[in-house]
């Protein structure tokens, strides 16, 4: 039986984070390093947020380069993982009566690829994604993210990539050492406070926590993914940040890892 297989929400932030190093690259490398080898992964990225609900079934999922005004090496970059077909009729099993649409034009996106050039860099594991669908509230993604948890036994790394803090009306552009604005902690502090405590309902109806999470979370894409993990924790699952830090004073890159 496969070893059971934590779940993790990471902060993917700024794209060029592919092409770079330093502090939120090394805690990705370290976070692959510390996994069991999964059988597969099925990621839940910020960057497919469609009218619907999809899951990728390519054999072979091309990179998607879903972003302008980048320098020239970050659209060369590649991630050729294998998909999953086989994992994406899982999914819709799982899923079911939801119908899940078995996509063949989207592939692996930024949100995605950006991380896991670090956390596995060899793109020797299948990989397949899972769109959030915009017209359906937070709890209905959170209860999807119930419905998928039988795949952590089954030897399935699943994901979500967005941020918990994004903002991009607030964030500095090519500036560094910028200060994180107040709003921004208070939030991040208030979503671990949660977390920690195992309180989830709040962190579901997350428009209700006030001025802050409105100012933290102004379009619901960056912050459902982690409603999908938090749906596939256990109630045993130690939970932890391997990685944080706020990045351009209004994007965290917290990451949040169940068991």
């Amino acid at each position: 039986m496969p070893e059971l297989m934590p779940t993790i929400f990471f902060g993917h932030g700024n794209p060029m984070h592919a092409v770079s190093n330093n502090g939120y690259t090394d805690g990705w490398t370290a976070i692959g390093a510390s996994l069991p080898r999964p059988r597969a992964i099925l990621a839940v990225s910020a960057h497919w947020y469609i009218p619907g609900c999809a899951v990728t079934a390519q054999a072979a999922p091309p990179t998607i380069h879903d972003f302008g005004g980048f320098p020239r090496a970050l659209y060369e970059v590649t991630y050729p993982a294998p998909g999953s077909p086989e994992l994406a009729r899982r999914v819709q099993d799982l899923l079911a009566p939801l119908p899940v649409a078995l996509d063949d034009n989207w592939g692996i996106d930024h949100g995605t690829w950006s991380v896991l050039t670090h956390v596995f860099p060899r793109a020797d594991i299948p990989v397949v994604q899972l769109a959030i669908d915009e017209r359906q509230p937070p709890a209905f993604h959170y209860e999807l993210g119930q419905r998928l948890a039988p795949l952590r036994a089954e030897g399935v790394l699943v994901i979500g990539s967005g941020n918990l803090v994004h903002n991009l009306h607030a964030y500095a552009w090519g500036q560094h050492g910028v200060q994180a604005y107040d709003w921004a902690v208070r939030f991040e502090e208030r979503v671990r406070e949660l977390l920690l405590a195992g309180n989830q309902r709040p962190l579901v109806a997350y428009e209700a926590l006030g001025r802050d999470a409105l100012l933290a979370v102004p379009t619901p894409d960056h912050y459902l993914p982690l409603l999908y993990v938090l749906g596939l924790r256990r109630q045993e699952d130690p939970v932890s940040f391997p990685v944080d830090g706020v990045d351009g004073g209004s994007v965290s890159m917290l990451a949040v890892r169940f068991g």
